[in-house]
């Protein structure tokens, strides 16, 4: 039976009204300002940045659209959003605060919505509770499935937790299985990015560091439809399809954080 969050733990409402939009609004403010003042203070790079405003901006309004990156702190998101904002005004103030241009994102619920007051501050943030363990089917995941099926834009963590080594894990299947139930394929976007830990260590006192380096990478978005058209050809199981979807995001990682990585240091030593 798949896992069922407690309700106190669920406050989306089934039709958000006025009060409720308007608080999402003021939260998604609060927070982007705060994560655009902080990367302000920060020395950014972004490489094809492009990729990912096109998507944004030109995509059908029912075209789903997933973005997965790597997880080097507990505020990568909205970090990353306001690194990618700030670089000419290219990510708009709406994609940073605007309640219904923004992502979706799924969240740890043994972190984020541990009390009712976390949890109906990151519910109006758009983040939804992910019970990690719990596998792909559960009421976190559907969520996103029909959030996609919706046009929505939907953010992913494949690694499942802050990765604290920053060496290459196995990605979780969730993402396979987002992929694979979408009504219409989904442009799917890698990124990477690295020294958003040194921002915000992940070590305490926890205290945010001005003047460090990020650097942000934008991969080209994922060709899924012959897989997925082959896949269902073939016949292949749902786990299956989960798992070649999620190593093609597994294999394609590993050569962002290279190319990431040589980006950001050879920068740093000019």
């Amino acid at each position: 039976m798949p896992y069922e969050p407690p309700k106190w733990m669920w406050p989306f409402p089934p039709r958000p009204g006025r009060l409720w939009n308007a608080a999402s609004t003021v939260t998604f403010a609060a927070v982007g300002g705060l994560s655009k003042f902080m990367m302000k203070l920060t020395d950014v790079q972004v490489y094809n940045k492009a990729v990912l405003t096109d998507a944004l901006e030109k995509r059908h309004p029912l075209q789903p659209l997933i973005t997965v990156s790597n997880h080097a702190c507990c505020m990568d998101d909205p970090l990353l959003w306001a690194a990618v904002g700030l670089m000419d005004g290219v990510l708009k103030w709406r994609y940073a605060a605007g309640r219904k241009h923004t992502r979706w994102i799924l969240a740890a619920d043994d972190i984020c919505f541990t009390s009712r007051l976390y949890a109906l501050f990151f519910s109006l943030g758009q983040c939804v509770p992910v019970h990690r363990g719990a596998g792909v089917y559960q009421r976190g995941v559907d969520f996103m499935v029909e959030k996609l099926n919706k046009g929505s834009w939907v953010h992913m963590f494949p690694e499942g937790k802050v990765n604290m080594t920053q060496e290459m894990m196995r990605l979780k299947w969730g993402v396979g299985r987002m992929i694979e139930e979408c009504h219409q394929t989904p442009i799917v976007i890698p990124i990477w990015h690295v020294g958003m830990d040194s921002v915000l260590p992940n070590t305490k006192p926890y205290i945010p560091r001005p003047g460090k380096r990020v650097t942000v990478l934008v991969g080209q978005p994922f060709q899924f439809h012959e897989i997925l058209t082959q896949l269902r050809k073939d016949k292949k199981s749902a786990m299956e399809k989960r798992k070649v979807l999620t190593d093609q995001i597994q294999e394609q990682f590993a050569r962002l954080k290279a190319q990431t990585e040589a980006l950001h240091y050879q920068t740093a030593d000019r």
